[in-house]
């Protein structure tokens, strides 16, 4: 009764887990993803992760935009995204002064590749 107790608890664990589909591979990524990528390496990568998912600093970004929400529990689209970046949040710096609105934009073509 107990290893069935047991199976019957691990398989409902398995079933809650979500396996995220795996980041677009770096040759195929656009020349906008790739500007992205390079900004995300400059601004964003002493912080987070982007191709595992473990956290740094700040929470990995490894499938972002593949969950309904945010890290913070906002939901997850540019328009939030966007607000993070620009003004920060908790820990995490205000880039807004530091990016242009096309870096900006390269960075969330980037992140929705993860």
């Amino acid at each position: 009764m107990t290893r069935f107790v047991s199976f019957l608890a691990f398989s409902i664990f398995l079933t809650g887990c979500k396996h995220l589909p795996p980041p677009k591979p770096i040759e195929q990524l656009t020349p906008q993803e790739h500007a992205g990528r390079a900004v995300f390496n400059e601004n964003c990568a002493r912080c987070h992760n982007d191709r595992i998912d473990k956290p740094l600093h700040g929470p990995s970004l490894l499938g972002l935009y593949k969950q309904p929400y945010l890290p913070s529990g906002a939901p997850a689209n540019d328009e939030r995204v966007t607000h993070t970046i620009q003004h920060g949040r908790n820990m995490m710096p205000a880039l807004g002064d530091r990016l242009s609105p096309e870096e900006t934009a390269d960075l969330l073509a980037y992140l929705h590749t993860l």
